[in-house]
């Protein structure tokens, strides 16, 4: 089978992924990050009543036209507790920003700008104009008004907004259910003693730490050592748990102990493709076991972990209806890159800011993939296409961020 290019494999794995569409119901405390399958809806007019929007004196304009127009105190509207009476002319009310501007007054005289008398008068030391310094009924929103959509990723501003709105709950779509399979008789869990053999199992906490910043839950299947049954019956756990996506770790080649590939077979796995044009990563599958997407990562960890990058976000995204993360852009090689071959390479970089202000891209001197300790204390990825030609020192260069923060200010 001819390696297959990233765009295109990614293209074909999302072209056969399917949006979940079952919701649920969640209060506002618990919603957070999620999507939203129904709009939100104003269940009242926000603000409720014309508000004053400073300290001060509510008035009649045309009872302070002038510089030392005299007014005669009657009362105080404060924030929950407004004044009941109606203003008659030359009369004023003590107010307070959020309260109630009382019936009759329709303008607010700053309390810098008024001049506390003797007895119940003060003084307006500027003319006042109409409709100053008040917050209209309805400007925020109206009730009935729709005012988040279906697809809405709710955070700290859309959540303010529907408590607002009156709204104690919202319906979001169902999280992924991601089940993670890793394999191998050489694995052991960390805190374990690992035998003369064995190496310590890691692959599957960074893809669940992904998998969940992308929204999933986890389905952790455990580590399964090589055998064709073990294998399979997993693949029964995962989906009787009714996992909407399985990853397998490692085995998934077709060496005489990588025995993935042909368990999901069993299991009734349709192979879509395997091995892709990349570095690292090329041992990567593709298949569908009926509905349900899968997608075998190798068993090296920095290649799994740049392939979940590459292909596991955006596939959750799609299941999720939630936007794809956007880790590209564009930094300055900070050093002359060799031309490449016909595979594209992810290589492992950290950003600085040159003293010309340009983001910079460095290589770490070391690539090799099984190094987790450089991918943790790399910034990005430097991305090198199939064939890309020298590239001298300062010119531009896509990069993927590894970190979303990063990726906000462009560093």
């Amino acid at each position: 089978m001819a390696l297959l290019p990233v765009a295109e494999a990614l293209e074909r794995l999302l072209a056969a992924a399917s949006p979940i569409t079952e919701t649920e119901p969640l209060p506002l405390a618990k919603a957070n990050g999620r999507i939203l399958a129904e709009p939100v809806v104003a269940g009242l007019t926000q603000p409720p009543f014309h508000a004053s929007a400073m300290d001060g004196y509510a008035l009649r304009a045309a009872d302070a036209d002038h510089a030392g127009s005299i007014l005669t105190l009657v009362g105080e509207s404060a924030a929950g507790h407004g004044f009941s009476g109606v203003l008659a002319e030359g009369q004023c009310v003590r107010i307070f920003t959020g309260a109630p501007v009382p019936e009759g007054a329709d303008t607010i005289l700053l309390q810098e700008d008024a001049e506390k008398l003797s007895g119940n008068s003060i003084r307006a030391n500027l003319p006042v104009a109409p409709s100053r310094h008040i917050r209209p009924r309805g400007q925020d929103f109206a009730q009935g008004d729709r005012l988040l959509e279906v697809g809405r990723k709710l955070d700290f501003a859309s959540l303010t907004l529907a408590a607002a709105a009156n709204q104690p709950m919202v319906t979001v779509y169902r999280k992924p259910r991601l089940a993670i399979l890793a394999t191998g008789d050489e694995l052991v869990l960390p805190g374990a003693a690992p035998g003369p053999s064995q190496i310590i199992a890691s692959n599957s906490f960074g893809i669940a730490a992904l998998a969940e910043e992308n929204g999933a839950d986890i389905i952790d299947l455990g580590l399964v050592p090589d055998d064709r049954t073990a294998i399979t019956q997993a693949v029964r756990r995962a989906r009787k748990a009714g996992a909407d996506a399985l990853v397998t770790l490692g085995g998934a080649s077709v060496g005489d102990h990588d025995l993935v590939q042909d368990a999901l077979k069993d299991a009734g796995m349709v192979l879509d493709f395997w091995k892709i044009a990349m570095r690292p990563g090329k041992p990567l599958m593709v298949g569908r076991l009926e509905a349900m997407p899968v997608l075998g990562l190798p068993g090296n960890p920095v290649s799994s972990m740049v392939c979940a990058l590459l292909f596991l976000e955006p596939l959750l995204a799609r299941l999720g209806c939630n936007p794809v993360p956007n880790r590209l852009a564009t930094a300055r090689a900070a050093i002359d890159m060799k031309q490449n071959d016909q595979r594209q390479d992810y290589i492992r970089a950290r950003l600085f800011t040159s003293p010309e202000g340009e983001l910079m891209a460095e290589p770490f001197n070391r690539q090799d993939s099984s190094m987790m300790r450089v991918l943790a204390e790399a910034d990005c990825l430097i991305i090198r296409p199939p064939h890309a030609s020298e590239l001298p020192q300062g010119a531009p260069c896509p990069i993927l961020h590894l970190r979303r923060q990063a990726a906000c200010g462009n560093a």
